[in-house]
């Protein structure tokens, strides 16, 4: 019932017979946890919702939060699917599953460590030897290995579920390198711009001080100081790569892939513009196997050859150690009751999905081909409902490995295998169809090992299904997500990544991996190549819709300068060559998403977005001219944002670096093409126009354009951005400022080179400059790009 003004959003909404609901009790009504945030949603009309929920949606695209969409080659990265009601945890079930898993990590740290030390697990008969032995997780080169700081797995994800009587079970264990922490943070942002009155007073759990304890934890593995930690990722195409960016940039820790390392001297270097450096903790992101090509899989192209050789030495802590994803063989279930007993002295507080699926029924003996389905589970036979796109099932050479260590299990143990009975996974409201209905879910939490030890997340993510369908409840499938809230006892404080009293100690300056660097001097150069050719095209939709059908000389020469760079108004007012410039720039940005603002990023993405959504329905002329016009000022957007917030250290200079070669280059290939003297009338008018200084020439020059002004103008005056002197001075400035400009008191040839280019510009008077000296110029320029190249981005 709700009072006068207020609306029933659940009205209808009922639990269906035997499945558990999160909302609401057998009987109907509300469970403790919901209740006065079910009293506030009914508070809020259809309208006011809608609003909240766009505002969330709105967050998530400014943020740039997605996922990858295998199997679709139109669209690989897909809006993040929010599913705008959270979960709701009580402090009591939220407590019992802490329990459960706390008890659970130490179980699978121990198993970790027999499987990789003493082996007494199969030589005792507690888990198969085939299991272990034909298992492609399990690695030989790392049998023997003890962590250097005593730990195999510091960071664990688990999959729950809800039985009928309202216990917990774990559906599946995340050890290899599990995902979705650094979302779970952005559902809660997302959600907290949705109800962020109810948020602010509501008594939830913030998520800041479970990160905040896991970074010092990682600070504490470092073997000194001076050491670094990075997040290896597999790279932009792995299907949660924004995620490690967005915890890379969260935690503040480096991210690099696998062509940034190097191993020297059993050490494992990051590969910087000031030289390799060294780095001391990695949490890990890909697969072990493909960690290191030298020892794991030699078909592995984004490893790292001699990093087991570096663990071996104990020079490097792996998060979690390499070879940790064997702990998720789902085969190993039916196992885990057993062997917590005989390693923990006590029950496993927390079913999985093996027992709990099997104990709902008496004890009686079972055939072996039923067997088989019980200690193994449906992984051996079928995906389960709960896998995504970070689960695949274990494949032939598992399924027959698999069953015959379980025939052999039964034989030696005479084992009684309890009955099966089908997973139901309990449901949580979500807004369909304007009302909320129940929905299949699943439950992912997060536990770190800190210096006290293990501790839970006080939240997670929820995913819901798209209806009574099990399948359909990952992403991959059409599922969504859901942010979970646990609401305290008592007053919350907001907690932050700040620990303690405020200090002026600054933390040591980063490094900058050659990667990264090569990413931000060519995002520089795709956002002024993309100007440049803007401005040229404007200058050419301007003409166009002055001579209309007459014909005009200078047309033909901004047709063919563009024509150079694969540019032809003719066939397109906007070129797709311009669009493919932004996407370029887009692309380099991605790949260093750990270095760009959410502003940064959301400037960027709007811009190449805009210019796609422009290029099919444009008239040519002055329509065309004005949509021009509306990009430049977004890309002025972007590169202030970049100008004024991008902190000065070595990624903004190479950033820097970058869009002066750029621009200077095009503005000599402008001065070659339109103040040459056999360019046709209007030339030069177009040259000041392309270098936006129309209004500087007029207040520089007290006679009419000609070509001295116009050289003296975009080639040799200091003042004037746009120049190229004034570009090879900025290039010389960032150049002296890198990592070996200078060696034992002598030039480096890359600052030699710009030396060279700049003082044989500045003596120069615009008449010395003509075409030909404009195209050396130009020669040199590329000249400088390849030392660059050379010296700090290979």
């Amino acid at each position: 019932m709700t009072g006068d003004g207020e609306q029933d959003w659940s009205g209808g909404y009922a639990p269906q017979p035997g499945v558990p609901d999160e909302l609401m009790t057998a009987d109907g009504s509300i469970r403790p946890a919901w209740a006065a945030f079910h009293a506030h949603l009914s508070r809020l009309d259809r309208d006011e919702l809608s609003r909240r929920f766009a505002l969330g949606d709105q967050y998530l695209r400014d943020a740039g939060v997605f996922f990858r969409q295998y199997g679709d080659p139109d669209a690989t990265e897909r809006a993040w699917p929010l599913s705008h009601i959270p979960m709701i945890l009580g402090r009591q079930d939220h407590g019992a599953i802490e329990e459960g898993l706390v008890q659970r990590a130490e179980l699978l740290e121990r198993v970790m460590a027999d499987l990789y030390g003493a082996g007494s697990l199969v030589r005792n008969g507690q888990l198969p030897a085939r299991l272990v032995a034909q298992n492609p997780e399990w690695l030989r080169p790392l049998v023997g290995l003890t962590p250097r700081g005593g730990h195999f797995l510091h960071f664990l994800a688990f999959e729950l579920g809800r039985s009928p009587d309202g216990t917990w079970f774990v559906l599946g264990d995340r050890t290899q390198a599990p995902s979705g922490a650094g979302f779970a943070v952005e559902n809660r942002l997302a959600t907290s711009r949705v109800f962020p009155d109810f948020y602010a007073r509501g008594d939830i759990h913030r998520l800041a001080g479970f990160f905040r304890r896991f970074r010092d934890g990682l600070n504490d593995l470092k073997g000194a100081e001076a050491e670094r930690i990075g997040i290896l990722s597999p790279g932009p195409l792995n299907d949660t790569y924004f995620e490690h960016a967005y915890i890379a940039r969260y935690l503040g820790f480096m991210l690099l892939e696998g062509e940034d390392l190097i191993v020297r001297d059993g050490r494992v270097m990051v590969r910087t513009v000031a030289g390799p450096q060294p780095v001391d903790v990695l949490w890990r992101r890909l697969d072990s196997r493909f960690a290191d090509p030298l020892e794991l899989d030699q078909a592995s192209a984004i490893g790292t050859p001699g990093m087991v050789g570096a663990i071996r030495s104990g020079n490097l802590t792996m998060v979690n150690a390499l070879g940790s994803g064997v702990l998720e063989t789902r085969a190993f279930l039916a196992f885990l009751p057993r062997i917590c007993r005989a390693l923990l002295g006590e029950p496993l507080k927390m079913p999985n999905i093996a027992t709990w699926w099997c104990g709902q029924t008496a004890e009686r003996d079972y055939t072996k081909a039923n067997a088989h389905r019980v200690m193994i589970g449906p992984a051996m036979s079928q995906r389960l409902p709960f896998e995504d796109e970070e689960t695949t099932a274990l494949g032939a050479w598992a399924r027959d490995s698999a069953r015959q260590a379980v025939d052999d299990w039964l034989d030696r143990e005479g084992a009684h295998v309890v009955g099966q009975e089908a997973v139901t996974l309990s449901t949580t409201p979500a807004f369909v169809d304007g009302r909320l209905r129940p929905r299949p879910m699943t439950l992912r939490v997060f536990l770190a090992r800190g210096a006290e030890g293990w501790r839970m997340m006080p939240g997670g993510y929820a995913r819901i299904g798209l209806g009574d369908d099990p399948t359909a409840i990952g992403m991959q499938a059409g599922g969504s997500v859901a942010d979970v809230w646990v609401r305290a006892d008592e007053s919350v404080s907001p907690e932050s990544m700040i620990a303690g009293p405020a200090t002026f100690t600054r933390a040591r300056r980063g490094v900058l991996p050659s990667r990264a660097a090569d990413n931000l001097y060519w995002l520089g150069r795709y956002v002024d190549r993309a100007e440049s050719a803007i401005r040229m095209l404007r200058c050419y939709h301007l003409r166009l819709a002055e001579s209309g059908e007459r014909p005009a000389p200078i047309l033909d020469r901004i047709a063919g300068y563009l024509a150079q760079y694969g540019l032809d108004p003719r066939t397109e007012p906007i070129p797709a060559g311009v669009c493919a410039t932004l996407d370029a720039a887009q692309a380099s940005a991605g790949k260093v998403r750990d270095r760009f603002s959410v502003d940064g990023w959301t400037a960027l993405t709007g811009l190449a977005r805009a210019a796609r959504d422009s290029t099919d329905r444009l008239a040519p002329g002055d329509e065309t001219a004005r949509t021009l016009g509306e990009l430049l000022r977004q890309i002025a957007g972007f590169t202030g944002l970049v100008q004024d917030n991008m902190f000065r250290f070595t990624g903004w200079r190479f950033l820097t670096i970058g869009r002066a070669l750029e621009r200077a280059d095009r503005m000599a290939a402008v001065l070659a093409d339109f103040a040459d003297p056999g360019a046709p009338a209007g030339s030069l008018d177009v040259a000041v126009e392309a270098a936006d200084s129309v209004m500087s020439h007029r207040r520089r020059y007290a006679v009419e354009t000609n070509r001295a002004t116009v050289v003296d103008l975009l080639a040799l005056d200091t003042l004037n951005p746009r120049a190229i002197l004034h570009q090879l001075g900025r290039i010389r400035e960032q150049v002296g400022c890198l990592p070996g400009a200078e060696v034992e008191g002598q030039m480096s040839d890359l600052s030699r080179a710009v030396l060279r280019a700049h003082t044989g510009l500045a003596v120069r008077m615009p008449a010395d400059i003509d075409t030909p000296v404009l195209t050396d110029l130009r020669r040199e320029i590329a000249g400088l790009s390849e030392l660059l190249g050379r010296d700090y981005l290979r």
